[in-house]
């Protein structure tokens, strides 16, 4: 039997001073309250009323576990109560995991209306470069950027992130302008060291990846922005989401190659989230005013020269 039914039955037993009136409140057979009563008495080991045709009477057990019974109940109300409000209601911390260079550029900008808009949601937002693990970390959601492998996590596609090859116009006129892909094996080649497809020892080009290009260079990192600094400052070439270089490109600070390949297909933005059907309801005003911002155009915030 299920204890906290068992509880409800015996507390309005007591109250009313009948298991009949009890069954009647309660919407069940006077047959079933009599079992629940006798199952919680079973598991203490104590008699709870001395019963007579006529009345229930608390034994002193009894009575002290009305006591017990009277505390816990309500506890357990206010909770389930506090849970299901979170299901309707925006309300509590809500903690994001992004990209740091995309965070920092296109989501921390985003958080102020968020916040105007629901006030009674606290944000915490985790920036990092590396994957973690979204469930184990007890992360709310996640923005991913890339093809994303197949889990239990529900996702909802914000936008697309095309690829860019760049460089400064000062290393293009020491070095000069590829124009194959075959020619960046003589260039310096700036790695991001947390993606196989642009990383050490080789470039992915095509749609799929399905061209690697040997390079090579005397800089790896696992952040967007330090390479980006790097290649503005003309160290070498850069193979970055265009979110990452789109304000240098638009300054005149970097100058975006056309080689003979096109770049890979880097697999979009998403919001991903634990796989519930009813996810709280924090969770879902923040993917939908994501997926409006993102609808309108993305954010147009430059990154800091």
């Amino acid at each position: 039997m299920d204890r906290i039914t068992s509880m409800r039955v015996f507390v309005r037993a007591a109250t009313d001073g009948s298991l009949s009136a009890a069954a009647r409140h309660l919407g069940m057979s006077p047959a079933m309250a009599t079992k629940h009563v006798n199952a919680l008495e079973a598991r203490l080991g104590v008699k709870l009323f001395h019963r007579s045709t006529r009345r229930l009477a608390l034994t002193e057990a009894g009575s002290d576990y009305l006591d017990a019974c009277l505390r816990i109940l309500p506890e357990i109300d206010e909770a389930e109560a506090a849970a299901a409000s979170q299901r309707i209601k925006a309300t509590g911390l809500l903690r994001m995991n992004v990209p740091l260079s995309f965070g920092r550029c296109f989501v921390a900008p985003l958080i102020p209306e968020f916040c105007q808009r629901h006030p009674e949601v606290a944000v915490e937002l985790g920036l990092s470069d590396a994957e973690v693990d979204i469930l184990a970390g007890s992360w709310d959601l996640a923005i991913r950027i890339g093809r994303l492998a197949d889990s239990a996590l529900q996702a909802r596609k914000l936008g697309d992130s095309p690829m860019r090859v760049c460089a400064s116009p000062a290393y293009l006129d020491q070095r000069g302008v590829p124009r194959r892909v075959a020619e960046l094996v003589q260039h310096n080649c700036l790695g991001y060291t947390l993606s196989a497809a642009q990383g050490r020892g080789h470039w992915a080009f095509g749609a799929n990846g399905d061209v690697r290009v040997p390079v090579r260079g005397n800089l790896m990192a696992n952040n967007g922005d330090a390479l980006l600094a790097a290649a503005i400052r003309g160290q070498g070439i850069i193979y970055q989401p265009e979110f990452i270089v789109e304000a240098a490109l638009a300054r005149g600070e970097l100058v975006a190659l056309e080689l003979d390949r096109p770049p890979l297909e880097l697999g979009g933005i998403h919001v991903l989230y634990p796989p519930d059907r009813r996810p709280p309801a924090k969770v879902r005003v923040m993917i939908d005013y994501l997926a409006e911002a993102f609808a309108s155009g993305r954010p147009a915030i430059p990154a800091p020269r």
